[in-house]
């Protein structure tokens, strides 16, 4: 019967519209007829609908009427117009380019789609997965809601966009890669062992590089362990999958999207310029060496910076028919930094082509996708030998060079170099080539059984090649330094697998899948040669064989490791009635990175969920659209960052030679590592409750979570006695640590009234870290102490302790006292037993005056999208801040050492206000120089407009301009509060700090 109802309701509309096409002489005053429907082709009554005249702007409004039908009687001649169709609950649609002509009649026709909770389909591991069904914690970000900016990494497109995922990025430096957490540091090893796994179109573990967001159509974040148990011994920290764009049945598209983007430094320390310094210097009774003023005035920074234009072109083919999709895309990018002499341009290519066989039955899929990134960077060393540092500290008075060309620098001088002649006279350059193919076999055995087999293959080379010419303060007295390394990577993964698809009686939706992997690193396959010694400066690094002496230590630590694993796997969905949604499952791996004795582990996930909204006395109160609980519990492993060496017993080459008895120069061999067959792998075990609910008419929906996230049997290296073991120090399975915290997503739509839009989008999380355990019977230690910053004075002063009861990043150091009679920072005492203070203050603290003044972990982070539309026009923008965190600014106190630097280094201006010319403890780092890190960046604002394009062959035509850290509120003294919150040292701030910038943006996009 309904069948047949909705049969008749488009039998109406089509006579209507024929009507209005062939009847004009019977309504002559009507220039537009039309009719709305839903998507299952019923009657849509209620549905505003404007038309907009494209050129002078004027609006005419009507209504759908009980059987969907409108029309325009009072309209203008010409056009074009533009028909906008809104109704509450429904996505908006705008039906484009139409003329009014006198006694014309023009005929109009939509079906609009109901406005959804969120988006239709998730991807999962090895799949997809409907929306409604799932019960893990899984985040969906579209490619039109992604940030927008120079972007260097995919994973920058994600900042502000997923509850309790943390990206941060201490620095512009085009060659500087974002620091990215979820849910909070869970590991004691650095690197990729602390950030999530990535997926590129089921490739488990693709390179990033391989990807430029233009070809991103969404990314998936995994963000619970019942969700990423199925990546099993990588899945500790998240799993991020990206999917890129696919051509749709009867689609050809060529598309362009390009900008130019303008990099100037936004903030910048305010050092004393050469006035201010000759006046500090006579004020307070201190000297200079009359061969450092020249009479000059040089703003250093200015010297090395310039203005930053980077851009970025990404042309890419993609359509489909009804057996074969196709996708072919060209990128290149290239981001010049605002240091000079810092800078990254990478091209990537990719081709995608899928097809199907046997009465549909077979399904084959190939892509390549190839990478070529080169790299400039300045030199970022220690001991002053840094651009970032020497930019401040050389004195102002001086000039860049002498009257005869030379560079003006001070060779007896410590740690002091000229930082234009640190960019002119050292080259470091790095060329990265990463080429990965992939082949997919999918195979219907019968109805809702397919064999799926994936083959992948990833080859990366990494060529990093510096020179430092005879006249590099780096390498004096050398006449000029090569360094050359070539270094490979290979990594191929096959993986095969069943899934089960089917509903049985319209109430039970089955889903299975059941699968083996294998997979095999081989990293690190490389050799470095370092020589000196060159007769000129003219061919750089590339003819080593001119130089006259080769480093016998400088090989380099590149030593070829071959990682394998196996897996299997397995998942099994159940949903009854769209009501109550079950999920388990479990995978195996074994890998040869561990013991001999704990090369297995087995990694189970369960969860559910109830669709409250799908029951009557939910429906009854007539105020939820959507409304699901879950509650999902599993474990992963975290696998990655290890080589082959990391569990057995190592020999290498020392750096001691002895003469052998002919004479002979030998290198002496001993144990680098010792052996460890009980080295498992570390565990996370985490529980996820989720709220997730949709109310008025879908405008305003959210998710609500609670999770508790556990790890155990972290891995450290440990001091043993070497009466036992060969080497003095053993990796070993020890601690643990603990995460838990909220996170809330928000999605409302405000305003969707005629041709106005207004969405917004909170992101909000709290996460709580903790170390509980770092001992056990058989190593045991206090703490650990880590960040050892340096400065006069203070060797051996680390500023963080790692310890139970405390999160990674506690802050662990002197506590300032105020000044004593002579105007010197004093300190106060603390019991070297009980650690409490003693009630005196000292001018010369020890490590036991140290005590816990503050975390750098934060306590909330905050996203908050917004996106206003009026006819043609959108403005977006997105606020990005953390909260409840301490920043050690070691750079400020670096420069505030009034004493210590008088006569030979520069100051920042504001010395002159904040400390006192006899203090020489001015510099000591200690909780005076613990400063908040809060901070709320409006992240970028875009403004763009859709051209109309009808009566052309271009399908869509958009222009934008885009402005990236318009301001940030914050009250941090540093030149940025967005430090790098990752790894086992956050919240540092020291000398090496690539100033932050701002950029615009101007952009065209466009398909034919």
């Amino acid at each position: 019967m309904l069948h047949h109802l909705h049969t008749f309701q488009k039998v109406i509309i089509l006579f209507v519209l024929l009507g209005a096409t062939i009847s004009r002489s019977h309504a002559q005053q009507v220039q537009v007829r039309g009719g709305t429907q839903n998507e299952s082709g019923g009657f849509l009554s209620g549905v505003t609908i404007d038309a907009v005249h494209s050129k002078d702007g004027l609006s005419y409004t009507t209504t759908s009427n009980n059987q969907g039908l409108f029309s325009f009687s009072n309209l203008p001649t010409g056009g074009p117009y533009h028909f906008i169709f809104n109704s509450l609950g429904f996505e908006p649609d705008t039906l484009r380019g139409y003329q009014i002509r006198a006694g014309e009649v023009v005929a109009l026709s939509i079906k609009m789609r109901p406005v959804t909770t969120a988006i239709e389909e998730v991807v999962i591991g090895y799949g997809r997965l409907s929306r409604k069904d799932v019960t893990s914690s899984i985040t969906t970000i579209e490619a039109e809601n992604m940030n927008v900016g120079v972007l260097t990494s995919p994973a920058q497109m994600l900042q502000g966009k997923v509850p309790g995922l943390t990206i941060s990025t201490n620095n512009s430096n085009p060659n500087a890669t974002p620091s990215v957490s979820l849910r909070g540091a869970s590991t004691l090893r650095t690197g990729e062992a602390m950030e999530p796994y990535y997926v590129i179109d089921g490739v488990p573990g693709a390179s990033l590089a391989l990807v430029a967001p233009d070809d991103i159509a969404s990314i998936n974040v995994l963000r619970d362990a019942s969700a990423t148990a199925i990546y099993g011994s990588k899945a500790a920290n998240g799993v991020i999958i990206v999917t890129t764009k696919r051509g749709k049945a009867g689609q050809t598209d060529i598309s362009y999207n390009g900008y130019v983007a303008m990099d100037k430094v936004a903030r910048r320390y305010e050092m004393m310029n050469g006035e201010q310094y000759r006046r500090f210097v006579d004020e307070n009774n201190f000297s200079m060496e009359p061969t450092d003023d020249l009479g000059a005035d040089t703003d250093w920074q200015k010297e090395v910076e310039r203005t930053g234009v980077s851009n970025n072109h990404n042309i890419s083919l993609l359509g489909a028919t009804d057996r074969t999709q196709y996708n072919a895309s060209i990128n290149t990018f290239q981001n010049n930094g605002v240091i000079k002499g810092t800078d990254m341009g990478r091209q990537i290519a990719r081709g995608f082509v899928q097809t199907k066989a046997l009465s549909d039955r077979l399904t084959a899929s190939f892509n390549v996708n190839a990478s070529i990134t080169k790299q400039n960077d300045v030199l970022a060393l220690g001991d002053g030998l840094s651009v970032y540092d020497a930019m401040y500290y050389y004195l102002p008075v001086s000039p860049m060079r002498r009257e005869d060309g030379s560079w003006f620098e001070k060779t007896d001088r410590s740690q002091y170099v000229n930082p234009v002649s640190l960019i002119e006279e050292n080259t470091n350059f790095t060329k990265t080539k990463v080429l990965q193919t992939h082949a997919r076999l999918g195979y219907q055995l019968f109805s809702g059984l397919t064999y799926n087999l994936d083959l992948s293959m990833q080859n990366r080379q990494f060529n990093p090649s510096q020179y430092y010419t005879s006249k590099s303060m780096a390498t004096r007295n050398q006449n000029g330094r090569s360094i050359r390394a070539a270094v490979e990577d290979e990594r191929k993964v096959m993986e095969m697998n069943l899934n089960y698809e089917k509903t049985f009686n319209e109430l039970h939706k089955l889903n299975a899948l059941a699968g083996y992997s294998w997979e095999e690193n081989n990293n690190n396959d490389g050799f470095q040669l370092t020589t000196s010694d060159y007769y000129d400066d003219g061919l750089g690094y590339y003819n080593p064989g001119m130089a006259n002496v080769v480093d016998l230590q400088g090989f380099g630590n590149y030593y070829l490791s071959t990682l394998r694993m196996i897996s299997f796997y397995g998942r099994l969905n159940y949903t009854y009635d769209s009501k109550y949604i079950f999920q388990a499952m479990v995978r195996r791996d074994g890998s040869s990175a561990f013991g001999a004795n704990n090369r297995w582990a087995t990694f189970p996930s369960i969860s559910a969920a109830w669709r409250l909204s799908e029951e009557n006395f939910v429906q009854d109160l007539g105020i939820f659209n959507d409304l699901k609980v879950r509650a999902g519990y599993g474990v992963s492993g975290n696998s990655l960052g290890f080589d082959v060496f990391t569990a057995r017993r190592v020999y290498g080459a020392t750096s001691s030679f002895y003469t052998d008895a002919n004479g002979r120069d030998l290198r002496t061999l001993a144990a680098l590592r010792n052996a460890n067959p009980d080295l498992r792998w570390e565990r996370t075990g985490m529980l996820n409750l989720g709220l997730d609910f949709a109310i008025l008419d879908n405008r305003l929906s959210g998710t609500l979570e609670y999770y508790t996230k556990n790890t155990t049997d972290l891995i450290y290296d440990y001091a043993v006695s070497t009466t036992k073991y060969l080497y003095s120090s053993l990796t070993a399975n020890v601690g643990e640590i603990n995460n838990r915290g909220l996170e809330l997503t928000l999605n409302f739509a405000p305003l969707r009234t005629g041709s106005l839009r207004w969405n917004t989008d909170i992101v909000a999380s709290h996460n709580r870290n903790d170390v509980t355990r770092i001992s056990n019977q058989e190593f045991s230690t206090a703490y650990i102490d880590l960040a050892n910053l340096g400065g006069a004075g203070q060797s051996n002063a680390f500023q963080q302790r790692l310890m139970e009861g405390a999160p990674i990043g506690q802050f662990y150091t002197w506590e300032w006292a105020g000044y004593n009679e002579d105007g010197i920072s004093t300190f106060y005492e603390r019991d070297a037993q009980s650690g409490e203070r003693t009630g005196n203050t000292t001018i010369t603290p020890v490590n036991k005056d140290r005590a816990g003044t503050g975390t750098a972990q934060p306590s909330y982070t905050l996203g908050w999208n917004n996106n206003f539309q009026y006819r043609g026009f959108a403005l977006t923008g997105m606020f990005q801040g953390v909260f409840g965190h301490q920043i050690m600014n070691a750079t400020r106190a670096r420069h505030s050492n009034v004493v210590g630097n008088a006569g030979q280094k520069n100051l920042l201006a504001s010395v002159f206000e904040t400390e006192r010319m006899t203090d020489i403890n001015a510099h000591y780092l200690s909780d005076r120089y613990l400063e908040k890190g809060d901070y709320l960046r409006l992240a970028y604002l875009t403004l763009a407009y859709q051209i109309p394009t009808s009566g052309t062959s271009i399908k869509n035509l958009r222009v934008y301009a885009t402005v990236n850290n318009v301001f940030t509120l914050t009250g941090y003294k540093g030149i940025d509060p967005e430090v790098d919150l990752g790894g086992l040292m956050p919240g540092i701030d020291n000398r090496q700090t690539y100033p932050r910038t701002r950029t615009w943006m101007f952009g065209l996009n466009f398909n034919l």
